[in-house]
């Protein structure tokens, strides 16, 4: 049974004037390493992905494209993601009553909720721009999620061309961290974004594509400050 065909009976067992956020309540704290676990993060992906198109006014072809980065729709199946995404702009639920019931549903796993904010942030930057609209939604869905401003701005760092960075930005961690600290932080990133890990976590194995960028990042950001502590 394919994760579109899961997602479908997902949102086809919600009863006439039920919200989307229904879902979430039903498929509160799935275990890693299930299928319903991925239908959880998909669903809360498309579902804040609609709320975020709505926060710049316009959703463009090359958001929709990003989403299909992050998710390999079949054509067959376009049908099951398209009512996800339409019942999510429909819903008069806030955005915000959404990311608490997601931060729920997985009952607060940092590491998960950090991979959802990073496909949003992915698929925000798609069309060329980011937009102040989508840096305030994203800033209150993080803090809803419970993510540090330094996490926050790691993840921002990381996608945004020019948003301020540094190479201790996309590591999370402070400007004066010692050698040893950046070192421990840049491991702990490559650990966490190992693709096994990933799809433990429930990420789509589409997504983990993603995390391979994120990657060349974080080792980028470590190779400069190791190279400045040898100058």
């Amino acid at each position: 049974m394919s994760i579109w065909t899961r997602i479908f009976e997902a949102i086809t067992a919600l009863v006439q004037g039920e919200s989307l956020a229904t879902v979430f309540d039903r498929l509160r704290n799935p275990p890693e390493s299930c299928p319903e676990r991925t239908v959880a993060f998909t669903i809360a992906v498309i579902a804040l992905g609609a709320k975020m198109a709505k926060a710049d006014g316009e959703v463009t072809r090359n958001e929709v494209s990003a989403f299909r980065q992050v998710f390999h729709v079949p054509p067959e199946e376009e049908a099951h993601a398209a009512r996800v995404f339409n019942l999510a702009r429909q819903d008069v639920a806030g955005f915000d009553a959404y990311a608490r019931k997601i931060r729920a549903m997985f009952q607060g796993d940092a590491a998960v909720l950090q991979d959802l904010l990073e496909g949003l942030f992915h698929i925000s930057v798609a069309d060329g721009h980011y937009h102040p609209r989508e840096d305030a939604f994203l800033t209150e869905v993080a803090e809803i999620f419970g993510i540090s401003d330094a996490c926050f701005r790691a993840i921002r760092a990381r996608h945004v061309p020019d948003a301020p960075k540094s190479p201790h930005d996309v590591l999370g961690i402070r400007p004066d961290a010692t050698v040893e600290e950046a070192r421990s932080a840049w491991k702990a990133l490559v650990r966490e974004n190992h693709p096994d890990r990933l799809v433990a976590r429930g990420v789509p194995p589409e997504a983990v594509e993603l995390a391979q960028d994120r990657l060349v990042a974080v080792n980028a950001a470590w190779e400069e400050i190791a190279a400045r502590e040898a100058a």
